[in-house]
């Protein structure tokens, strides 16, 4: 086989390969937007939680977390949370390990949708733990959230200030998964104790990629 060949060969092969990852993928539940839950009452019970009960996240829960973080609010592309410029330079990864109705795996976010994109398989929670200097949340949790900035998306238009943005912005976000987890009754904490390298190797990240957090999530214990 020529090396034309053996490349169309190898690369129908891949799409075929992730059409049916895709498949594979479960739809996520439309998010409500609703609860009850006050704004004030999520404010005041809003903690940091290392430990985790022993039940898997469901589904509805783990979409609900995810438009929390970056769902689309407007048809103009306006997300849950705040960004400079309106530029989004912001990816969520969900790390899932006991999800029901969902493969252990990692898998992109995409707002636009509110579905998942498949991007590694099966259970990545103690690399995610090396990853993160040990830190057995985040080993232990049924599933976390990785925060993935995209830098050049801001400092392209504000130059180096636009880190400072893109360092704000991540803490909008993180904000955001706070208050979601008081009202679904989960626990969270915001980890940015973490080797970026390590994280972009277990994710198939290129080296503009910056992860800034990892978010274990899992039910109060």
């Amino acid at each position: 086989m020529g090396v034309m060949a053996r490349t169309a060969y190898l690369t129908v092969i891949l799409a075929a390969s992730c059409a049916h990852s895709q498949e594979a993928v479960p739809a996520l539940p439309e998010p409500d937007r609703d609860s009850g839950t006050s704004i004030e009452e999520a404010l005041e019970a809003r903690r940091s939680v290392r430990r985790y009960s022993d039940r898997a996240l469901t589904l509805a829960e783990v979409g609900q977390l995810l438009w929390a973080a970056q769902g689309v609010t407007s048809q103009r592309g306006f997300r849950t949370a705040p960004s400079a410029g309106a530029l989004f330079p912001f990816a969520v990864y969900l790390v899932a390990g006991e999800v029901d109705s969902l493969p252990a795996g990692a898998y992109r976010y995409l707002s636009g949708g509110h579905r998942l994109e498949p991007v590694a398989e099966g259970d990545l929670r103690p690399d995610i733990q090396r990853a993160c200097l040990g830190q057995r949340c985040v080993g232990s949790a049924p599933a976390s959230l990785v925060l993935v900035a995209e830098p050049s998306v801001t400092t392209s238009v504000y130059s180096q200030r636009g880190m400072i943005y893109v360092h704000m912005e991540a803490g909008h976000i993180s904000q955001n998964v706070y208050l979601q987890c008081e009202s679904l009754g989960l626990g969270t904490v915001a980890v940015g104790a973490l080797d970026p390298s390590a994280l972009r190797g277990i994710l198939g990240l290129s080296d503009e990629l910056l992860p800034l957090y990892v978010m274990p999530l899992g039910g109060l214990p």
